[in-house]
């Protein structure tokens, strides 16, 4: 809800508009599911209710991360909306970075992850191969989007924000090109992908990881492809 009204609504035209919204959202994510009365407005009241239903659930560690990922996501909400108010494009070392935590990808991996019984253990989630994995499948899961949406958000013409405009205007490319060769970065990333999950097939703690992140790679191009939102 909060991703469209940045994008369809408006809100995430300025930081200075967007600021009381994502304020409020912060302070949510200050008392995560702590007793008391729930806060005002419908999205505040929203995430209050996540928090607490992730709280009850006895997974403090898995709480405390989806806190600092949807921080993470809100604060990128407001470096998206300065990027918009200044018709700035990024370049793409910034974009793709930044595209990670401003998708609300990790977060949704984390909710994921909860539905599985028996989550890794604390620690695993801090291994280099895991990390790497779950930066990857997030990258993924953006790129998808933004090469599916790049016509939609063209016709438009208002947002500076997609990976196909910064490779564009990075490489001086015409869009077809940049449209191909950000299709090419998604198949290396994804080649890279299946290789590191493939070392460790056989792994029965990581195997519920590896499947949330496989499932949400998949389910976002197959989706995708059918989206009416994207026509």
């Amino acid at each position: 809800m909060v991703d469209d009204a940045c994008d369809d609504d408006g809100l995430g035209t300025t930081p200075a508009r967007l600021g009381p919204t994502v304020a409020g959202l912060l302070d949510v994510l200050d008392r995560p599911g702590a007793p008391g009365p729930p806060p005002a407005g419908a999205l505040a009241a929203g995430l209050d209710d996540i928090c607490r239903r992730v709280r009850a659930c006895g997974c403090p560690t898995l709480l405390l991360r989806l806190v600092s990922q949807l921080r993470e996501y809100l604060l990128g909400l407001l470096w998206e909306a300065g990027y918009r108010e200044h018709h700035r494009v990024p370049t793409v070392a910034e974009y793709v970075q930044l595209r990670r935590h401003t998708g609300g990808v990790r977060p949704a991996f984390t909710l994921t992850d909860l539905a599985h019984d028996g989550p890794p253990r604390v620690g695993r989630h801090a291994e280099p191969a895991l990390v790497a994995l779950d930066l990857l499948a997030a990258d993924l899961v953006c790129w998808c989007n933004d090469i599916f949406s790049f016509g939609k958000e063209h016709r438009a013409g208002t947002d500076p924000l997609n990976l196909v405009t910064s490779i564009a205007r990075e490489s001086a490319a015409g869009e077809t090109v940049a449209l191909r060769a950000a299709a090419a970065r998604f198949n290396a990333a994804l080649a890279a992908y299946v290789a590191g999950d493939a070392a460790l097939d056989g792994d029965p703690e990581a195997g519920p990881y590896l499947a949330t992140r496989r499932n949400w790679i998949r389910g976002t191009y197959d989706w995708s492809l059918r989206a009416a939102r994207y026509a």
